[in-house]
């Protein structure tokens, strides 16, 4: 089943409220929670006050996206917050696996994330501590970036990997899908797919997301 992932980074925060019920009445699957740190990525976002804050809102499952170095210093607090899934990236912390198992060890599901230069490949060893791969279909940092391409070649190698070692785990793409690329990306195996100015910066983001959610289903099937 396709799940869909609107990303708050692209709301309106002077009435992220009205915003989140809409997209939440809209069928929204999960809420993308994109934290950035100035470090990693250039940007800064939000930490686990406003995540907390946010959670009083939706029942929804929150996927916060860590973009932050050292990840291991703050996954309990976001968990705190009301995080349910917690994804780390790979190329941002020496010991990806004790941080997978931390978060898990927390009750939350534990993502990991690959920049579009980090091969898939990367992944076999700690296939068994993941419960979401989340490929970048841009560099992290900033909201409205073009997809690239490249990202098709990985999500296929993603499924791959997933169907040998851990058939459970979701597969996640975010960057640069909308209306133009929906389907292939379905068509390469994301499950989870990641949207915000494609569904926030819409005229009728509700509206934008149901019928993004249509072409991602007839793609399932096809």
């Amino acid at each position: 089943m396709i799940r869909i992932a609107p990303s708050l980074l692209s709301a309106d925060f002077s009435r992220i409220a009205q915003d989140i019920a809409s997209i939440d009445a809209a069928g929204a699957d999960y809420l993308h929670l994109d934290v950035m740190d100035g470090r990693f990525v250039p940007n800064i976002t939000w930490g686990p006050k406003i995540i907390g804050d946010l959670r009083k809102l939706s029942t929804r499952t929150f996927d916060a996206h860590l973009m932050i170095v050292e990840p291991e210093r703050y996954v309990a607090d976001f968990r705190r917050a009301g995080a349910d899934i917690i994804t780390i990236h790979y190329e941002a912390t020496t010991h990806v696996q004790r941080v997978l198992a931390q978060i898990r060890s927390l009750g939350a599901k534990a993502g990991i994330a690959l920049n579009p230069a980090t091969p898939v490949s990367m992944l076999v060893d700690v296939m068994e501590d993941v419960d979401l791969i989340l490929i970048m279909s841009v560099n992290p940092g900033f909201g409205g970036q073009s997809f690239l391409p490249v990202a098709l070649k990985k999500l296929r190698e993603a499924r791959d990997l997933i169907g040998e070692l851990n058939p459970a785990c979701e597969l996640e793409v975010d960057g640069g899908v909308g209306r133009s690329n929906i389907e292939r990306v379905v068509e390469a195996g994301a499950e989870v797919i990641v949207m915000g100015s494609s569904i926030f910066g819409a005229a009728d983001p509700p509206a934008e997301l149901r019928y993004l959610r249509e072409l991602a289903a007839l793609a399932a099937v096809s």
